[in-house]
């Protein structure tokens, strides 16, 4: 193996380890399921493409969730305009709601928030 080759081959590590540090998903019924009977600590993201309090929320999110102390959280997207039954499931009646889950059990759930201290407490409270 080259050097080059082992210096690619070590980026690639890092990239994927960054990009395996918690999985942002769209959500499904069977992956929401597996993660939570396996003891996950889930993030239920009920965005909307249009919403502006999404738009703010989403890259907060997935900047925590990107560091280490928030790195064994997997993120669940729900569309809010095309997955009605899984806004009924979860009781939401809005865009930009965030749900956590540690297992099964839901441990918090906020509204409209978009601060980062606001969102990094909500966390919190599923680890």
């Amino acid at each position: 193996m080259t050097f080059k080759s082992c210096i690619a081959a070590f980026l690639l590590m890092i990239v994927t380890s960054v990009v395996n540090a918690g999985q942002w998903l769209p959500y499904s019924d069977a992956q929401f399921s597996t993660l939570t009977k396996a003891g996950h600590s889930v993030v239920l993201d009920v965005h909307a493409d249009w919403c502006p309090t999404c738009q703010q929320q989403q890259p907060v999110l997935k900047a925590l969730v990107g560091t280490p102390e928030f790195s064994a959280f997997d993120v669940l997207v729900v569309n809010f305009d095309d997955q009605e039954d899984v806004r009924r499931r979860f009781n939401v009646v809005q865009q930009s709601t965030l749900l956590v889950f540690k297992g099964p059990k839901e441990a918090a759930r906020a509204t409209g928030i978009t601060e980062k201290k606001s969102i990094k407490d909500l966390l919190n409270r599923g680890r």
